[in-house]
């Protein structure tokens, strides 16, 4: 005799309450309720106002800077420890801080295992997220990691363009085996940048290697920060002859002048998902919800089943 399945409870961090709500949406129940108190000096305190005792909870947030992001989950996941709940998910749609995932230079931290070791010091027993910056953030864990790609988002809204001479291309030599993924899953050519930085979010040279002329590209990375490398790489692109550039970036940081970089690009468009609340609209940016795939693979996690299909790359 089946045993039915006992429902979770989902939880929003205030940074992803939008997201949190749609993915709730298509979980098909509401989100429980939490009360943060604040304190003059800007400390918070975050309060589950129902009992979790014994249950499976779901925490929805992204932890992009500042860091009162990451510092909200962390108490969210204490406070559900705390209280006694079975399973604790923490469901970082963006894992902030993800770019410190080595030692590029001595005397530098390695924050991505860090923020990995805290999470699960508060109290998570599983993480599902989205398009890490470096697939070997995973490692960084000692709990299951469920990391789902985009692409199964993207895809669809690719090939319904029906594009003509599709060129998918990646802007930097780190990108290229996701590039790699998208033009085997669309049967087309790959390019790649060359790109060398002075800093941080400033680039001093970018090539092209090879051909993008009479061509539509689209350009694929997982995250847009100040938008210099996509604008950049968009740019030459175009001067290489391509007929149209478009791109696609799971995680819109789209910080300092990344909004006004983009519409003074030759960007035809950018499309997202909303893993990352948009600061503002742009005629250029398209979003694609990540709910329904978030939502799909926690219905999976809370009966036991199979994510694989969820896997594309």
């Amino acid at each position: 005799m089946s045993q039915s399945v006992p429902q979770p409870k989902l939880f929003a961090c205030s940074q992803s309450k939008e997201l949190a709500e749609k993915i709730a949406k298509a979980y098909g129940q509401e989100l429980g309720k939490i009360i943060t108190s604040t304190y003059s000096d800007g400390e918070f305190q975050p309060s589950f106002e129902e009992s979790v005792r014994g249950s499976r909870v779901f925490l929805i947030g992204s932890t992009m800077p500042s860091s009162d992001n990451l510092m909200e989950m962390l108490l969210m996941l204490d406070a559900a420890k705390r209280a006694s709940a079975r399973h604790i998910t923490a469901v970082i749609p963006y894992f902030g801080w993800a770019r410190q995932d080595r030692k590029d230079k001595p005397r530098v931290p390695i924050a991505a295992k860090m923020i990995a070791s805290i999470l699960e010091t508060a109290g998570a027993t599983r993480i599902i997220t989205m398009d890490l910056h470096a697939d070997q953030i995973q490692g960084f864990f000692e709990r299951p990691v469920d990391h789902l790609f985009a692409s199964t988002l993207f895809l669809p809204h690719l090939r319904s363009l029906n594009l003509e001479n599709l060129t998918i291309a990646s802007p930097d030599m780190g990108g290229s085996k996701r590039a790699y993924a998208y033009s085997k899953a669309l049967e087309s050519e790959v390019v790649i940048c060359y790109k060398q930085r002075a800093k941080a979010n400033v680039i001093s040279h970018m090539e092209l290697i090879g051909d993008v002329k009479g061509r539509h590209v689209v350009l694929a990375d997982d995250m847009v920060d100040t938008a210099g490398t996509l604008t950049k790489a968009a740019d030459l692109m175009m001067e290489k002859g391509a007929l149209s550039v478009r791109a696609i970036c799971t995680h819109a940081i789209l910080s300092g002048n990344a909004y006004e970089r983009l519409e003074a690009s030759a960007l035809e468009e950018l499309i997202v998902t909303d893993s990352i609340p948009l600061k503002k609209e742009s005629k250029k940016i398209k979003v694609v919800s990540c709910a329904p795939l978030f939502a799909d693979v926690m219905h999976r996690v809370n009966s036991n089943t199979s994510i694989a299909s969820k896997f594309i790359m």
